[in-house]
């Protein structure tokens, strides 16, 4: 019996023909296997029927954990070749032609983990172990095909065990292009802050034991620096802290088990499988009532971001490490990109800590770590970067002749993304272009996508703020490569993202964010959109209201209180005791008084900063040190709350009316506990959106209610915008594959290009900036 099959899904880079090889050597198959492209492999299989069926069987129950498995397709062969034994062929024109699907960094797989620890096994204790199933892929990979010559590997010539190793396809190392021992592979070392190496026996347990003594550690991984130090002892925490100008922005830990989560963090089962996957992301989990760390981790919050190890150097680490996490947090300058180069790293991090743990492996590309948070058992990206890039997300409504288009992203928590074949590359995480290392990292990692896509840009979209770094740098390379560029509006972006992750071509949303510029200048944030007629178009928002001295009122959130409250009942006494939270105090209270009296303001209808509003009137945070910290500090108090507040909402001409709920809230702000009045602001924020979302989707004929935005990550306005709504016999579209907030907005520029591009009402004025 022959039969050639096609396997379609990410079975390219990730040890998929190798084990295709020795399933079919185990199965005493005869064929071959070939690589296609577009992460398809072709199998030709010759044998008794019995043996190809166990064949396919076990290609499916026994493949590699990075691969995918979409679609199998078996044709049998009429004209059959004579094999006498099994090969693994070059690839074909085709595959080189096409766009190689280049895998993620994958974490340690467990066949590694025991040799590691087994004092038979050459590679014992080596903190590099890797095979074809596990380690760096995307984070060392200079250029395309994914070979060792065109990685950072190629620094290191294999010895005779390892070369053995790679050309011998029954072994788990064949064509594994990390492989690497003790003898001929990177090497690990400790110095001191300024770099001069400490001579010690073993540089990984030393590290260890300074950690346990209070020392904060530059550790370098696979994608970049991280900071290490204690979680139980609260002084080296707020030691960092001060060093880094970090006041409060939460730390990610890392633990040795699933066991030791537990000890301090609730984890459902959900929440353990990704844990536990070849991604291995930072999850946000909810702490326990007796949570044993130092609170310094996340102060003020009611969850802590918790990964577990995904190198061999992490599980050296926690070999001897007595404690139940370690605090294992990106380490960068303040709104720089993390840190990948010794030299660079000991010159910018060494004020920030006491000695570096450093090896000689060339990072190629940063990959900070992936953050996700459950809601409702669903996963929710919050930063999708190592473990997911560059893996696409696939369009399957993407028609044939679809532009190769770049996204830009927007300023903050930027990406961009490049949509080809079918396919939406999102990039890894970047962070605030504003910084000059930032943006630099932003144009090389475009360059980088590029090179490795054979991406010829056929359009450019960017957002609509003519002063974002992105929408300038969108602009020049127009110009540079003669193709054209779309301002594409920043929430319509949020919205065409979650159509695009979901196949939908008509849609009501619920943007939820904190600033957007929009179509007439307007500070938008709170609003209700539609997608209809090829065309975006506003059906709601929530009311205009005063954002006192701009982007001065987004870091210290009492500003917008006040807009709010001037002149009622109670504000003089108030505004007496809480004034000195202002930069300037008095003198500020009076500069903002008269912009409120002149009536002379920026307005805005955002969702973020209304609950910054009321962290603010409930004391919970005044300045904002980190992005989203009032409005997430009001998520934490109100987590155990309770209504206790009138939240009928206030529906007026399509508009969610907030002032009269920013007045009660302030009459009540100390008849109730915080938890139930911070509770009853955000069900506000959600019951109305979602009865004014409701009563729009009855008037359009729309069955789809989506959610996107910052805001999207609150759970708690979310899940009361899913009760309401579904209540309603509607269904509630959420993201799965991209971050509602800004980290999935490039994603959503190339899908409204798309689709206004196919609809006809596609905007292009390239001089219009």
């Amino acid at each position: 019996m022959d039969l050639k099959i096609t396997v379609s899904g990410t079975v390219q880079g990730v040890g998929f023909r190798p084990f295709v090889y020795r399933l079919a050597k185990t199965c005493r198959l005869k064929g071959y296997v070939k690589n296609l492209g577009n992460g398809s492999v072709e199998i030709y299989l010759s044998g008794f029927k019995k043996n190809i069926e166990k064949f396919m069987k076990k290609l499916k129950t026994e493949k590699p954990p990075l691969s995918d498995i979409r679609e199998i397709s078996i044709d049998e062969v009429v004209n059959k070749i004579v094999y006498t034994d099994f090969h693994i062929l070059t690839s074909s024109e085709d595959y080189k032609k096409g766009v190689s699907i280049i895998p993620p960094d994958i974490s340690i797989c467990d066949e590694c983990l025991k040799e590691l620890f087994s004092e038979k096994n050459r590679r014992n204790h080596y903190f590099f172990i890797t095979c074809t199933n596990c380690g760096p892929r995307f984070t060392i990979i200079h250029s395309l095909p994914y070979d060792r010559d065109r990685t950072s590997m190629r620094d290191f010539p294999m010895c005779d065990k390892c070369r053995r190793e790679y050309t011998n396809p029954l072994d788990r190392r064949y064509h594994a292009q990390t492989i690497a021992c003790h003898e001929c592979g990177p090497k690990i070392y400790l110095t001191d802050n300024d770099g001069r190496e400490v001579d010690c026996v073993d540089p990984i347990k030393e590290a260890v034991k300074l950690i346990e003594e209070g020392f904060i550690i530059g550790l370098k991984g696979n994608g970049g620096f991280h900071f290490a130090t204690s979680t139980i002892n609260s002084e080296p925490i707020i030691k960092l802290r001060k060093r880094k100008n970090r006041p409060s922005k939460p730390f990610a830990v890392m633990s040795p088990n699933i066991e030791k989560i537990k000890s301090f963090a609730e984890v459902s089962e959900y929440e353990q499988t990704l844990l536990e996957s070849y991604i291995r992301p930072i999850i946000l989990l909810n702490k326990r009532a007796d949570f044993n760390l130092s609170e310094e981790i996340s102060p003020g919050l009611h969850n802590i971001g918790v990964m577990l190890p995904y190198t061999g150097l992490h599980y050296l680490l926690f070999e001897t490490y007595k404690e139940p996490a370690m605090i294992m947090t990106s380490a960068n300058p303040q709104d720089e990109p993390i840190a990948i180069d010794n030299e660079n790293a000991v010159s910018k991090l060494g004020g920030y800590v006491d000695y570096f743990i450093l090896h000689n492996r060339e990072i190629v590309q940063r990959a900070d770590d992936s953050v996700v948070r459950f809601h409702n058992n669903n996963p929710l990206l919050l930063r999708r970067s190592r473990g997911y890039v560059p893996q696409p997300i696939d369009l399957p409504w993407l028609k044939d002749d679809a532009p190769v288009v770049l996204g830009c992203g927007g300023e903050e928590n930027v990406t961009f993304c490049i949509i080809k074949e079918g396919k939406a590359f999102l990039s890894q995480y970047i962070g605030k272009t504003q910084k000059y290392e930032t943006f630099k990292f932003y144009k090389d990692s475009i360059t980088h996508f590029k090179k490795l896509l054979k991406a010829d840009f056929q359009a450019l979209a960017c957002d609509l703020h003519r002063g974002f770094n992105t929408t300038i740098y969108a602009q020049q390379l127009s110009e540079e490569l003669n193709i054209p560029v779309a301002k594409i509006q920043h929430h319509y972006a949020h919205l065409a993202a979650l159509m695009g992750e979901n196949d939908l071509k008509k849609m009501l949303g619920v943007i939820i964010d904190g600033f957007g510029l929009g179509e007439n200048g307007e500070a938008w944030g709170g609003e209700l959109l539609i997608f209809e007629r090829n065309n975006f178009k506003r059906l709601g928002h929530i009311e205009e209201y005063p954002l006192p001295g701009g982007d001065a009122a987004t870091r210290y959130p009492l500003r917008i209180a006040m807009g709010f409250l001037y002149g009622e009942e109670g504000y003089s006494d108030w505004i007496k005791k809480v004034y000195n939270v202002l930069p300037y105090g008095l003198r500020e209270v009076r500069v903002i008084h008269k912009m409120l009296e002149s009536k002379k303001l920026v307005k805005t209808t955002s969702a973020g900063r209304f609950l910054d509003c009321a962290s603010a009137i409930l004391g919970l945070c005044y300045y904002r040190s980190y992005d989203g910290e009032p409005a997430i500090k009001l998520e934490s108090a109100g987590y155990k709350g309770k209504l206790v507040l009138d939240t009928t909402p206030i529906l007026e001409e399509n508009k969610l009316k907030v002032s009269e709920f920013v007045k009660e809230l302030f009459k009540n702000r100390d008849n109730y506990r915080k938890a139930d009045l911070a509770y009853s602001a955000m069900n506000y924020l959600g019951r109305g959106l979602a009865e004014l979302a409701v009563k729009c989707c009855y008037e359009k004929k729309i069955d789809h209610i989506g959610v996107s935005g910052g805001v999207a990550y609150n759970e708690i306005v979310t899940s009361i915008i899913k009760k309401t709504v579904e209540k309603e016999g509607i269904h509630l579209v959420t993201h799965k594959f991209s971050p509602p907030g800004d980290g999935g907005l490039s994603f959503g520029q190339v899908v409204a290009y798309i689709l206004l591009k196919e609809g006809g009402v596609l905007k292009i004025d390239a001089n219009n900036w």
